[in-house]
């Protein structure tokens, strides 16, 4: 088997990978809208709000439970797909729009699993976020600002919840949806341009 024929496989598996991707920011993004009808974007709130769509919503320990598997699973599924899409040479020019999307539709999905680290409001979260923070701070420039973005320009509250939250449902759930639409249909259009050149030219 000649290197062709492997880069070949290779961008088959993309496409695969890309519908993989579609589907599970279509379950993520769903399965968020039915858990944002109860969830309390609150400091105290997040915490009950979540526990009440576990114990007392009909399956909402299932939507819950789906949601997380969906977020977690779509960040694996995405560096698969930059390591295949790597060894199949589509970071060439004539690939650049699905290999860039890719690239920020990874990144999107791992900034909406880092903005959920503080959403349901446990002692880990929460810890876990105090130390991300001081990692943002030391950045040279602007991590004070970026801190203050993020917290409400004070100590972790509600008003860091309601950030992070708005971040995570609107601009980056915005962001990956779209970002995985371009990607797929990228990866479509120039799968279908190369069959073309081969038809011509055989």
């Amino acid at each position: 088997m000649n290197s062709t024929q492997f880069d070949r496989i290779f961008r088959r598996l993309a496409t695969i990978l890309a519908v993989a991707i579609l589907s599970l920011c279509l379950i993520y993004i769903t399965t968020g809208i039915l858990l944002s009808f109860y969830y309390e974007p609150t400091a105290g709130g997040a915490y009950a709000s979540l526990k009440t769509i576990n114990t007392e919503i009909p399956y909402g320990w299932l939507f819950r439970r789906a949601h997380d598997l969906a977020g977690n699973a779509v960040i694996v599924v995405a560096l698969v797909q930059i390591v295949v899409m790597f060894l199949g040479r589509q970071f060439r020019k004539s690939w650049l729009t699905a290999w860039i999307s890719g690239i920020f539709l990874t990144l999107s999905v791992i900034g909406l699993d880092w903005t959920a680290m503080l959403l349901d409001w446990t002692q880990e979260g929460y810890w876990r976020f105090s130390i991300e923070l001081g990692t943002i701070e030391a950045i040279p420039f602007i991590g004070g600002q970026l801190r203050d973005i993020l917290t409400g320009g004070g100590a972790i509250s509600t008003v860091t919840v309601a950030h992070l939250n708005t971040i995570h449902s609107y601009i980056l759930t915005l962001a990956a949806i779209i970002l995985a639409f371009v990607h797929l249909s990228a990866l479509i259009w120039q799968e279908q341009q190369m069959y073309k050149v081969r038809a011509f030219t055989s």
